[in-house]
């Protein structure tokens, strides 16, 4: 479970997180939506640690997170960025080692969590010996996916982990994905800018404005009972021009 509660952040007198409040429930999919800037990557940046909350509290699995505590729950956090952030100077084996090496795994269990893995994932093996540059962009997300789930973690976090893909292998990952949250049961927030995206993966969508929450619930919830006005306009821009050629 992840828990905000009444967390703000501020930029040089802009206000990125206006005292937000909001749970994410154990072995569910939120998803975080909304126009650039409206601060759900900062949002979920925060429970990495690598944005400090201005004043509010953030609980993970009711361990409130703190300098002290960040370390340790670090260990519990899968994270997975837009186009990878894999280490282009390594192999994705060399990179999925890093932070078992770190804590001192042995070298078979390691083998052994990334034959796990890679299953998992529908990657070949051999490709394991390929450095990210030799990749196609879906089979870096892959990879990148392995190594936030290297550590068995209890809550993954992505934030846009699919935008930077052509529409057939976004498709296919979205599908692999979808069956990897289910089989896994972990808790997922995920950052999207699709609101397509964001119905396929999330039991519930949360829409954000200026920093603050404007509606949450399903898809239908957004479509068919709009908060306000806002949510009416956000959601009629999501309509691809593609919809309304063939009305």
């Amino acid at each position: 479970m992840i828990q905000f509660k009444n967390v703000s952040k501020s930029y040089q007198n802009r206000l990125a997180l206006n005292h937000i409040s909001l749970t994410v429930e154990s072995g569910t999919t939120t998803v975080l939506i909304g126009s650039s800037g409206c601060g759900k990557s900062t949002l979920l940046r925060a429970v990495t640690g690598l944005v400090n909350p201005d004043s509010g509290e953030i609980f993970l699995n009711e361990v409130r997170l703190t300098s002290q505590t960040l370390p340790e729950l670090r260990s519990k956090i899968g994270y997975v960025i837009q186009e990878g952030g894999l280490f282009p100077h390594l192999t994705a084996e060399k990179n999925l080692q890093l932070m078992p090496k770190l804590l001192g795994w042995n070298m078979r269990k390691i083998r052994e969590r990334i034959n796990e893995l890679a299953e998992l994932t529908a990657l070949p093996i051999e490709t394991m010996q390929s450095y990210p540059s030799e990749l196609s962009g879906g089979q870096r997300q892959r990879v990148s996916l392995m190594r936030a789930l290297m550590l068995d973690p209890q809550i993954l976090l992505l934030d846009e982990p699919l935008g930077a893909l052509d529409p057939i292998i976004r498709r296919e990952l979205q599908e692999d994905l979808r069956e990897i949250f289910r089989r896994l049961k972990k808790t997922v927030l995920l950052v999207t800018h699709d609101l397509g995206e964001a119905g396929f993966f999330g039991d519930r969508i949360v829409l954000m404005k200026n920093g603050t929450l404007v509606q949450q619930g399903s898809l239908s919830d957004l479509v068919q009972r709009p908060a306000d006005a806002f949510v009416t306009e956000f959601v009629n821009a999501q309509r691809s021009p593609l919809e309304e050629l063939v009305r």
